[in-house]
């Protein structure tokens, strides 16, 4: 059975943070973060600062589910940008189109998301747009196709149903549970985001 359980939760044993909604049932919450009966045997090694850092970016890739390729080419952008490059690196990604739907309760997770997104479900002020990786503006409204708006199964087991529990929604964001839509209110800061990240490890690694 615990087997069963690890399998499910690799990423938040890759990373060593709670990456997923299973509850206590999580290899975290067991303390169960490498493979093997028992976890991590006594007298491992120490992680190297280069390990520390490979790391820290990894679990940001994860929790946000961006492939190398891409997340290169947002820390590029935030490098480019005023600013700390690590907030905004963080804030670019909170703004990706994708999470800011999972955000808003549509769906119940990343992945459902970045799915809705390319089957064409979800419209930015009206406008159908397919890509995950559309960064949001303040002023926009996110809302739902009529494909999903006319699936009743779509909006009972997954929409409705998600958007119903007591998950906040964050202050960047401002969700219309009554026109299931959302607005931008502002751009995302370091705050908005709840994940323990250490951003720094993450700019010295790409700084070498």
């Amino acid at each position: 059975m615990a087997t069963k359980f690890i399998s499910g939760c690799r990423k938040c044993r890759q990373t060593g943070e709670k990456l997923c909604s299973r509850g206590p049932k999580c290899v975290i919450e067991r303390r169960i973060l490498t493979p093997g009966q028992h976890g991590k045997k006594p007298g491992a090694k120490k992680m190297s600062e280069f390990g520390k850092q490979l790391q820290e970016k990894q679990k940001v890739k994860l929790h946000y589910g961006v492939l190398e390729r891409q997340f290169k080419r947002f820390f590029d952008i935030a490098s480019k940008q005023r600013g700390v490059t690590g907030e905004v690196l963080l804030s670019l990604l909170e703004r990706r189109l994708d999470n800011s739907v999972y955000r808003l309760k549509m769906t119940a997770s990343r992945f459902q998301a970045r799915q809705m997104v390319v089957h064409g479900h979800i419209l930015v002020n009206e406008k159908r747009v397919k890509s995950p990786s559309y960064l949001l503006k303040q002023g926009d409204v996110v809302s739902l196709g009529k494909q999903a708006l006319n699936s009743a199964a779509m909006l009972e087991t997954i929409i409705d149903k998600r958007m119903n529990m007591g998950i906040k929604v964050p202050e960047w964001l401002e969700l219309s549970k009554k026109d299931r839509t959302g607005t931008v209110l502002r751009l995302p800061v370091r705050a908005d985001v709840t994940l323990p990240i250490e951003e720094h490890l993450i700019v010295e690694l790409y700084s070498k």
